[in-house]
Protein backbone atom coordinates (compact mmCIF):
# COMPACT_ATOMS: atom_id res chain seq x y z
CA UNK A 1 0.00 0.00 0.00
CA UNK A 2 1.21 3.76 -0.56
CA UNK A 3 2.42 4.79 2.44
CA UNK A 4 2.29 8.33 3.99
CA UNK A 5 6.32 7.79 4.15
CA UNK A 6 6.08 7.16 0.50
CA UNK A 7 3.82 10.10 -0.16
CA UNK A 8 6.19 11.98 1.58
CA UNK A 9 8.91 10.52 -0.47
CA UNK A 10 6.73 11.79 -3.66
CA UNK A 11 6.85 15.22 -2.47
CA UNK A 12 10.18 15.83 -1.82
CA UNK A 13 11.17 14.17 -4.72
CA UNK A 14 9.42 15.85 -7.07
CA UNK A 15 9.94 19.23 -4.64
CA UNK A 16 14.05 18.27 -5.13
CA UNK A 17 13.77 17.93 -8.46
CA UNK A 18 11.73 21.55 -9.03
CA UNK A 19 14.29 23.52 -6.82
CA UNK A 20 17.36 21.65 -8.79
CA UNK A 21 15.79 23.51 -11.65
CA UNK A 22 15.14 26.81 -10.65
CA UNK A 23 17.50 29.54 -11.63
CA UNK A 24 18.19 28.04 -14.78
CA UNK A 25 16.42 30.58 -16.49
CA UNK A 26 14.51 33.43 -15.87
CA UNK A 27 11.04 34.16 -15.75
CA UNK A 28 9.21 34.95 -19.45
CA UNK A 29 6.60 37.30 -19.43
CA UNK A 30 4.60 37.93 -22.82
CA UNK A 31 6.81 39.51 -25.72
CA UNK A 32 3.58 40.99 -27.26
CA UNK A 33 1.93 44.41 -24.60
CA UNK A 34 -1.57 43.61 -25.43
CA UNK A 35 -1.04 39.90 -25.49
CA UNK A 36 -1.68 39.25 -28.50
CA UNK A 37 -0.35 36.38 -31.14
CA UNK A 38 -2.45 34.80 -33.34
CA UNK A 39 0.50 31.98 -33.62
CA UNK A 40 0.47 29.21 -35.07
CA UNK A 41 2.43 27.16 -32.55
CA UNK A 42 3.57 23.64 -33.14
CA UNK A 43 3.89 21.32 -30.20
CA UNK A 44 6.37 18.55 -29.59
CA UNK A 45 3.57 16.08 -27.87
CA UNK A 46 4.55 13.24 -26.29
CA UNK A 47 1.16 11.62 -25.54
CA UNK A 48 -0.97 9.33 -27.48
CA UNK A 49 -1.64 10.39 -31.60
CA UNK A 50 -5.16 10.84 -30.35
CA UNK A 51 -4.78 12.94 -27.05
CA UNK A 52 -1.98 14.76 -29.29
CA UNK A 53 -4.58 15.50 -31.49
CA UNK A 54 -7.47 16.26 -29.13
CA UNK A 55 -5.27 18.51 -26.88
CA UNK A 56 -4.38 20.86 -30.16
CA UNK A 57 -8.07 20.32 -31.48
CA UNK A 58 -9.55 21.95 -28.22
CA UNK A 59 -7.11 24.42 -28.00
CA UNK A 60 -7.46 25.92 -31.39
CA UNK A 61 -11.52 25.68 -30.67
CA UNK A 62 -10.88 27.48 -27.71
CA UNK A 63 -8.07 30.33 -28.66
CA UNK A 64 -8.98 30.32 -32.43
CA UNK A 65 -5.33 29.80 -32.33
CA UNK A 66 -3.76 27.10 -35.23
CA UNK A 67 -2.05 24.68 -33.37
CA UNK A 68 -0.66 21.42 -34.84
CA UNK A 69 1.66 18.65 -33.17
CA UNK A 70 4.17 16.13 -34.02
CA UNK A 71 4.02 13.18 -31.77
CA UNK A 72 7.52 12.31 -30.81
CA UNK A 73 9.07 10.19 -27.67
CA UNK A 74 11.03 11.89 -24.65
CA UNK A 75 14.18 11.18 -26.15
CA UNK A 76 13.42 12.00 -29.83
CA UNK A 77 11.96 15.44 -28.51
CA UNK A 78 15.10 16.45 -26.74
CA UNK A 79 17.73 15.64 -29.39
CA UNK A 80 15.23 17.35 -31.63
CA UNK A 81 15.60 20.56 -29.23
CA UNK A 82 19.05 20.57 -29.21
CA UNK A 83 19.62 20.06 -33.05
CA UNK A 84 17.29 23.48 -33.37
CA UNK A 85 18.25 24.90 -30.52
CA UNK A 86 19.23 28.17 -32.65
CA UNK A 87 15.93 28.35 -34.63
CA UNK A 88 13.41 26.18 -32.95
CA UNK A 89 10.76 24.52 -35.08
CA UNK A 90 8.91 23.54 -32.01
CA UNK A 91 6.80 26.35 -29.50
CA UNK A 92 5.66 24.11 -26.71
CA UNK A 93 6.30 20.29 -25.29
CA UNK A 94 3.57 18.95 -23.99
CA UNK A 95 3.12 15.34 -22.00
CA UNK A 96 6.48 12.70 -21.45
CA UNK A 97 7.64 12.55 -17.87
CA UNK A 98 9.44 15.60 -16.49
CA UNK A 99 12.93 13.72 -16.15
CA UNK A 100 13.21 14.41 -19.60
CA UNK A 101 12.19 17.86 -19.34
CA UNK A 102 15.01 18.00 -16.47
CA UNK A 103 17.69 16.96 -19.20
CA UNK A 104 16.26 19.58 -21.75
CA UNK A 105 16.65 22.42 -19.20
CA UNK A 106 20.29 21.37 -18.75
CA UNK A 107 20.90 21.93 -21.94
CA UNK A 108 18.67 25.15 -22.16
CA UNK A 109 16.04 24.21 -24.18
CA UNK A 110 13.17 25.15 -22.23
CA UNK A 111 12.17 28.92 -21.24
CA UNK A 112 10.52 29.47 -17.72
CA UNK A 113 7.53 30.55 -17.69
CA UNK A 114 4.96 30.53 -14.67
CA UNK A 115 1.84 30.36 -15.81
CA UNK A 116 -0.98 31.96 -13.38
CA UNK A 117 -3.23 28.19 -13.92
CA UNK A 118 -0.20 26.74 -12.08
CA UNK A 119 -1.50 28.33 -8.71
CA UNK A 120 -4.18 25.91 -8.73
CA UNK A 121 -1.37 22.89 -9.17
CA UNK A 122 0.02 21.14 -6.36
CA UNK A 123 3.51 22.41 -5.54
CA UNK A 124 4.91 18.88 -5.78
CA UNK A 125 3.83 18.36 -9.55
CA UNK A 126 5.18 21.79 -10.16
CA UNK A 127 8.88 23.89 -10.80
CA UNK A 128 8.78 26.85 -8.69
CA UNK A 129 10.50 28.79 -11.34
CA UNK A 130 8.18 27.47 -14.10
CA UNK A 131 10.63 25.16 -16.01
CA UNK A 132 7.69 22.49 -16.63
CA UNK A 133 4.15 21.89 -14.98
CA UNK A 134 3.16 18.48 -14.38
CA UNK A 135 -0.61 17.98 -16.11
CA UNK A 136 -0.82 14.51 -15.24
CA UNK A 137 0.68 11.29 -13.19
CA UNK A 138 1.17 7.36 -14.82
CA UNK A 139 2.21 4.71 -12.93
CA UNK A 140 4.23 2.22 -14.55
CA UNK A 141 2.98 -1.13 -14.44
CA UNK A 142 2.50 -4.77 -16.43
CA UNK A 143 0.14 -4.95 -19.18
CA UNK A 144 -0.13 -8.64 -19.92
CA UNK A 145 -2.12 -10.65 -22.22
CA UNK A 146 -4.26 -13.35 -20.55
CA UNK A 147 -4.61 -15.62 -23.33
CA UNK A 148 -1.12 -15.39 -24.05
CA UNK A 149 0.15 -15.94 -20.41
CA UNK A 150 -2.73 -18.85 -20.20
CA UNK A 151 -1.18 -21.01 -22.73
CA UNK A 152 2.34 -20.31 -21.58
CA UNK A 153 1.26 -21.46 -17.87
CA UNK A 154 2.33 -18.27 -16.20
CA UNK A 155 -0.41 -16.05 -14.29
CA UNK A 156 -0.14 -12.24 -14.39
CA UNK A 157 3.26 -10.86 -13.05
CA UNK A 158 2.75 -8.92 -9.92
CA UNK A 159 6.92 -8.57 -9.05
CA UNK A 160 9.82 -7.60 -11.09
CA UNK A 161 11.20 -11.00 -10.78
CA UNK A 162 8.21 -12.40 -12.54
CA UNK A 163 9.75 -11.20 -15.72
CA UNK A 164 12.78 -13.56 -14.98
CA UNK A 165 11.01 -15.92 -15.56
CA UNK A 166 12.57 -18.65 -18.30
CA UNK A 167 8.67 -19.29 -19.97
CA UNK A 168 8.60 -15.88 -20.98
CA UNK A 169 11.53 -15.97 -23.09
CA UNK A 170 10.39 -13.60 -25.99
CA UNK A 171 7.27 -13.05 -24.53
CA UNK A 172 8.58 -9.78 -22.89
CA UNK A 173 8.07 -5.86 -25.02
CA UNK A 174 9.42 -2.96 -23.84
CA UNK A 175 10.80 0.45 -25.27
CA UNK A 176 14.54 1.56 -25.59
CA UNK A 177 15.53 3.94 -22.94
CA UNK A 178 17.24 6.67 -25.21
CA UNK A 179 14.21 6.95 -27.06
CA UNK A 180 11.44 6.44 -24.56
CA UNK A 181 10.47 8.55 -21.39
CA UNK A 182 8.24 5.05 -20.51
CA UNK A 183 11.21 2.84 -20.94
CA UNK A 184 13.77 5.10 -18.55
CA UNK A 185 11.15 5.28 -15.83
CA UNK A 186 11.46 1.38 -16.16
CA UNK A 187 15.07 1.69 -16.00
CA UNK A 188 15.81 4.06 -13.15
CA UNK A 189 12.78 2.32 -11.29
CA UNK A 190 15.42 -0.59 -11.60
CA UNK A 191 18.43 1.95 -10.03
CA UNK A 192 15.93 2.65 -7.17
CA UNK A 193 14.39 -0.52 -5.83
CA UNK A 194 18.15 -1.90 -6.15
CA UNK A 195 20.21 0.93 -5.27
CA UNK A 196 22.78 1.70 -7.68
CA UNK A 197 23.43 2.03 -11.42
CA UNK A 198 25.23 -1.34 -11.62
CA UNK A 199 22.65 -3.24 -10.03
CA UNK A 200 19.95 -1.57 -12.21
CA UNK A 201 21.85 -2.65 -15.53
CA UNK A 202 22.56 -6.64 -14.09
CA UNK A 203 18.40 -6.57 -13.81
CA UNK A 204 18.16 -4.74 -17.10
CA UNK A 205 20.57 -7.23 -18.34
CA UNK A 206 18.94 -10.97 -16.94
CA UNK A 207 15.40 -9.53 -18.13
CA UNK A 208 16.85 -9.06 -21.96
CA UNK A 209 16.64 -12.84 -23.45
CA UNK A 210 12.68 -12.70 -22.47
CA UNK A 211 12.25 -9.33 -24.55
CA UNK A 212 10.64 -9.69 -27.48
CA UNK A 213 11.87 -6.37 -29.20
CA UNK A 214 13.07 -2.76 -27.96
CA UNK A 215 10.27 -0.70 -29.41
CA UNK A 216 10.92 3.27 -30.00
CA UNK A 217 7.65 4.04 -28.26
CA UNK A 218 6.64 3.69 -25.14
CA UNK A 219 2.69 3.21 -25.87
CA UNK A 220 3.60 0.65 -28.26
CA UNK A 221 4.65 -2.80 -25.64
CA UNK A 222 0.97 -2.37 -24.81
CA UNK A 223 -0.47 -3.01 -28.46
CA UNK A 224 2.10 -5.58 -29.33
CA UNK A 225 0.43 -7.48 -25.88
CA UNK A 226 -2.82 -6.62 -27.10
CA UNK A 227 -2.01 -8.53 -30.03
CA UNK A 228 -0.96 -11.54 -28.64
CA UNK A 229 2.27 -10.90 -30.24
CA UNK A 230 3.55 -10.86 -26.69
CA UNK A 231 2.81 -12.29 -22.95
CA UNK A 232 3.33 -8.95 -21.12
CA UNK A 233 4.16 -5.13 -22.47
CA UNK A 234 5.69 -2.82 -19.72
CA UNK A 235 3.89 0.54 -20.25
CA UNK A 236 2.50 3.45 -17.55
CA UNK A 237 -1.42 1.48 -16.74
CA UNK A 238 -3.39 4.37 -18.15
CA UNK A 239 -2.22 3.37 -21.43
CA UNK A 240 -3.04 -0.20 -21.00
CA UNK A 241 -6.66 1.13 -19.88
CA UNK A 242 -7.19 2.51 -23.01
CA UNK A 243 -6.12 -0.35 -25.17
CA UNK A 244 -8.84 -2.06 -22.90
CA UNK A 245 -11.22 0.09 -23.66
CA UNK A 246 -10.55 -0.13 -27.58
CA UNK A 247 -11.32 -3.53 -27.75
CA UNK A 248 -8.46 -5.27 -26.55
CA UNK A 249 -10.19 -7.15 -23.81
CA UNK A 250 -7.53 -10.04 -23.21
CA UNK A 251 -5.25 -7.53 -21.31
CA UNK A 252 -5.09 -7.08 -17.69
CA UNK A 253 -2.96 -4.48 -16.10
CA UNK A 254 -0.69 -5.59 -12.65
CA UNK A 255 1.64 -4.26 -10.70
CA UNK A 256 5.21 -4.93 -9.40
CA UNK A 257 4.68 -5.84 -5.52
CA UNK A 258 8.48 -4.58 -4.12
CA UNK A 259 7.67 -0.83 -5.63
CA UNK A 260 6.97 0.82 -8.74
CA UNK A 261 7.83 4.06 -10.99
CA UNK A 262 5.86 6.60 -11.80
CA UNK A 263 6.15 9.80 -14.32
CA UNK A 264 4.84 13.24 -13.87
CA UNK A 265 3.76 14.26 -17.24
CA UNK A 266 4.56 17.76 -18.25
CA UNK A 267 4.04 21.39 -20.34
CA UNK A 268 6.82 23.63 -20.62
CA UNK A 269 7.71 26.60 -22.88
CA UNK A 270 10.57 26.18 -25.57
CA UNK A 271 13.20 28.30 -25.58
CA UNK A 272 13.12 31.08 -28.37
CA UNK A 273 9.68 30.24 -29.45
CA UNK A 274 8.47 32.68 -32.18
CA UNK A 275 5.24 32.68 -30.91
CA UNK A 276 5.95 32.79 -27.32
CA UNK A 277 2.42 34.54 -26.35
CA UNK A 278 0.27 32.06 -28.41
CA UNK A 279 2.67 29.63 -26.86
CA UNK A 280 2.08 30.56 -23.15
CA UNK A 281 -1.75 30.48 -24.05
CA UNK A 282 -1.77 26.72 -25.37
CA UNK A 283 0.38 26.16 -21.43
CA UNK A 284 -2.27 27.98 -19.56
CA UNK A 285 -5.12 25.57 -21.60
CA UNK A 286 -2.74 22.49 -21.07
CA UNK A 287 -2.87 22.97 -17.45
CA UNK A 288 -6.67 24.01 -16.78
CA UNK A 289 -9.03 21.90 -15.86
CA UNK A 290 -10.95 22.08 -18.91
CA UNK A 291 -7.68 20.99 -20.89
CA UNK A 292 -6.59 18.62 -18.67
CA UNK A 293 -9.87 16.68 -19.18
CA UNK A 294 -9.43 16.22 -22.55
CA UNK A 295 -7.84 13.25 -21.94
CA UNK A 296 -10.95 11.40 -20.83
CA UNK A 297 -12.54 12.06 -24.23
CA UNK A 298 -10.32 10.19 -26.16
CA UNK A 299 -9.92 7.28 -23.20
CA UNK A 300 -6.74 8.76 -21.53
CA UNK A 301 -6.93 8.30 -18.18
CA UNK A 302 -4.18 9.79 -16.56
CA UNK A 303 -4.29 10.92 -12.95
CA UNK A 304 -4.82 14.40 -13.43
CA UNK A 305 -2.85 17.22 -11.43
CA UNK A 306 -5.43 19.93 -11.54
CA UNK A 307 -8.06 19.61 -8.55
CA UNK A 308 -10.44 21.13 -10.03
CA UNK A 309 -10.43 18.42 -13.33
CA UNK A 310 -13.01 15.45 -13.73
CA UNK A 311 -12.09 12.19 -12.44
CA UNK A 312 -12.75 9.06 -13.02
CA UNK A 313 -12.70 5.29 -11.50
CA UNK A 314 -10.67 4.27 -14.54
CA UNK A 315 -7.72 6.28 -13.74
CA UNK A 316 -5.00 4.15 -10.96
CA UNK A 317 -5.68 4.82 -7.07
CA UNK A 318 -2.04 5.90 -6.19
CA UNK A 319 -2.96 5.08 -2.59
CA UNK A 320 -3.11 1.34 -3.71
CA UNK A 321 0.54 1.38 -5.70
CA UNK A 322 3.67 0.89 -4.12
CA UNK A 323 6.10 3.46 -5.34
CA UNK A 324 9.48 3.64 -5.26
CA UNK A 325 10.95 7.09 -4.15
CA UNK A 326 11.69 8.15 -7.92
CA UNK A 327 14.18 11.15 -7.60
CA UNK A 328 13.18 13.16 -10.89
CA UNK A 329 16.93 15.36 -10.14
CA UNK A 330 18.89 12.13 -10.20
CA UNK A 331 17.54 10.53 -13.08
CA UNK A 332 17.59 13.40 -15.26
CA UNK A 333 21.51 14.24 -14.75
CA UNK A 334 21.76 10.11 -15.18
CA UNK A 335 20.02 9.70 -18.14
CA UNK A 336 22.29 10.85 -21.02
CA UNK A 337 25.35 7.99 -19.71
CA UNK A 338 23.14 5.42 -18.08
CA UNK A 339 20.93 5.20 -21.50
CA UNK A 340 24.77 5.07 -23.17
CA UNK A 341 25.48 2.27 -21.16
CA UNK A 342 21.94 0.70 -21.53
CA UNK A 343 22.96 0.43 -25.51
CA UNK A 344 26.32 -0.57 -25.13
CA UNK A 345 25.96 -3.50 -22.10
CA UNK A 346 22.38 -4.58 -23.10
CA UNK A 347 21.12 -3.42 -26.40
CA UNK A 348 23.06 -4.71 -28.65
CA UNK A 349 24.45 -7.66 -26.58
CA UNK A 350 23.31 -11.29 -27.90
CA UNK A 351 20.69 -13.20 -26.11
CA UNK A 352 21.14 -15.83 -24.41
Amino acid sequence: MFSHRRAGALLVGALSFSLALAGCAGKTNSSDADGADDGPITIACGAMEDLCKAWTDAFTEKTGIPATYVRLSSGETVARLASAKDNPEFDVWHGGPVDGYGEAVNQGLIESYSSPEAAAIPDKYKDPDGNWTGVYVGVLGFCSNKSRLDALGVQAPDSWDDLLDPALKGQISTAHPSTSGTAFTTLWTQVTRLGSEDAGLDYMQRMHSNVLQYTKSGTAPGQIAGRGEAAVGLVFSHDCVKYQEEGMSDLTVSFPSEGTGYEVGGVALVNGSKHKTAAQKYIDFAISADGQNVGQTVGSYQVLTNPEADHSDKMVDLDSVNLVDYDFTAAAKAKPSLTARFDDEIATAPKE
